[in-house]
């Protein structure tokens, strides 16, 4: 599945509005956003992929427009999918990059492969 272009810019200027540093990654048909080596936001398809607490998760499962990242029948703990009508005004945007940002820190890395 491609991911969408025009969304990703977006995420890409509200990172840079907030003076962010940031790695972009192709992964799994999504654009990931890394920030201090850590998964912070991203694009999968239409929709944003947002990493927040897990703790907080079920506060914005109520959200129609939020849904968990289903990631072969495994949901994924604190991450969520938003749909492009949620975040097609720039402040709804900058909202959750927010989100993902304040969680940053507090964030896990993923496991890092050992080389030999």
């Amino acid at each position: 599945m491609a991911y969408c272009e025009y969304l990703a810019d977006r995420v890409r200027n509200s990172l840079k509005g907030n003076k962010i540093g940031f790695e972009e990654k192709k992964m799994f048909g999504t654009l990931s956003f890394f920030v201090d080596e850590k998964l912070c936001v991203g694009v999968s398809g239409e929709e944003l992929l947002v990493r927040i607490p897990p703790e907080d998760q079920d506060k914005y499962l109520q959200n129609k427009d939020c849904r968990l990242l289903d990631d072969s029948g495994k949901s994924m703990k604190g991450f969520l999918l938003i749909n492009a009508e949620a975040v097609d005004m720039d402040e709804d945007l900058d909202k959750w990059v927010k989100r993902c940002l304040e969680f940053n820190p507090k964030a896990k890395s993923g496991k890092k492969k050992r080389s030999m």
